[in-house]
């Protein structure tokens, strides 16, 4: 595979800290199909293990834990050279506005209540990540002659502009992003569209030809390849 642009978005890794394994296990399901790499850690102690063994991209942190809170490992982090530029989002069911200001005053880059939305969260991630990463960084995706413009949501090939629909380029982002793995019918539909929204399998091919046909005038067309079997990959190699 030719990669035009070394601004290629790679697959973020989130630590989730927090004691109650079942609020675990459903960020965790929540982070991956939003495309993230989801680590786990349930206390301070097992947090600091699992940042040794691989740097968080962003660390989603729960207030209330036993031994050393959220709020005190947070400090910590802060307070260290090697971990203080890592964002930290504080989740909590203290919602009053000493408690937030408490947690933004300990460096946390954002502070989400409990009960939230999953969409919500996501869109938070996001946000944060974005202000965390220095300008002009991870902007574009160059595959071959296609490029993908994320600030902007444009596609050229060739610096030719790429006419597309919303539901396209949400699919092209995606197979752009983890380029040359398969992935299914039912794996594009959870990535793409989410698993809140009913929309049959079949409509992913609906999809996948009119994105098909968006590139063929650029002669691309064949960069989004059937898997027989399988289902799809996006590729710049046969």
């Amino acid at each position: 595979m030719t990669i035009k642009n070394t601004d290629l978005l790679p697959e973020r890794r989130v630590l989730i800290v927090e004691d109650d394994p079942a609020i675990r296990s459903l960020l965790r399901m929540a982070l991956t199909r939003a495309g993230f790499v989801a680590d786990e850690a349930a206390d301070a102690a097992c947090a600091r293990v699992r940042m040794a063994e691989a740097r968080p991209d962003l660390i989603l942190m729960d207030w209330m834990m036993p031994g050393t809170s959220g709020v005190e490992l947070a400090r910590e982090l802060k307070a260290q050279h090697t971990t203080r530029d890592i964002p930290i989002i504080m989740l909590t069911a203290r919602a009053q506005e000493d408690d937030k200001v408490h947690g933004l005053n300990v460096g946390c880059d954002d502070y989400v209540a409990k009960p939230f939305s999953h969409p919500e969260l996501i869109a938070r991630i996001h946000a944060v990540l974005r202000r965390s990463t220095p300008g002009g960084t991870e902007q574009r995706i160059g595959i071959g002659r296609l490029v993908v413009d994320l600030a902007a949501q444009r596609v050229s090939v060739d610096g030719e502009p790429v006419k597309l629909g919303p539901s396209e380029y949400r699919l092209l982002q995606f197979f752009v992003s983890h380029p040359d793995r398969v992935y299914t019918r039912e794996q594009v539909l959870d990535r793409v569209w989410g698993q809140g929204v009913y929309i049959e399998e079949r409509t992913v091919d609906v999809h996948i030809r009119r994105l098909r046909k968006a590139l063929e005038p650029h002669g691309c067309e064949a960069m989004l390849q059937t898997v027989r079997g399988s289902g799809y990959r996006f590729s710049d190699q046969p």
